[in-house]
């Protein structure tokens, strides 16, 4: 099992969402790099909810990936923020993958907590400069953010 984080701006698209919906696509990623994340992951993987660029940025639950990548086609859409005319569905150049609730924090971990917590350095969201969306999480670091949910 592989473990991730996910950031979106709850504006957007929140935890609170992903719970009323159960599951939900996570589209519109056009970033080649967390596009290539996405075509690694695999069902049952877990994914961290990440709350970004918002007051108190934090992970505000737990989500499993429950369908693996496929093309996203948001970006054959005209009239989506994501359409891409170079995308086609014969040669999709963007991909989603689908997401399943499993649980909201009692209590989010900020960003501000765990950038004061010695044992996630070397944490990818951590490190100046980490602006993806999508990140991936060591065992060691996944297992201790869920003890600490916990």
């Amino acid at each position: 099992m592989n473990y991730w984080l996910m950031k979106s701006e709850p504006d957007a698209f929140s935890i609170d969402d992903l719970k009323n919906l159960k599951t939900s696509p996570w589209d519109g990623v056009r970033n080649y790099q967390a596009r290539n994340f996405m075509k690694e992951m695999k069902m049952g993987d877990t994914v961290f909810f990440y709350h970004s660029s918002c007051k108190v940025p934090a992970i505000v639950g737990l989500a499993s990936v429950n369908k693996e990548a496929y093309p996203d086609n948001t970006s054959w859409d005209e009239t989506s923020p994501y359409f891409d005319l170079k995308s086609t569905p014969d040669n999709p150049r963007w991909f989603m993958v689908d997401i399943e609730f499993i649980s909201k924090l009692p209590t989010p971990l900020t960003l501000k907590d765990m950038k004061n917590d010695p044992v996630l350095s070397g944490f990818k969201l951590l490190q100046k400069g980490s602006r993806l969306s999508i990140i991936p999480l060591s065992d060691e670091h996944a297992q201790y953010l869920i003890a600490k949910m916990t």
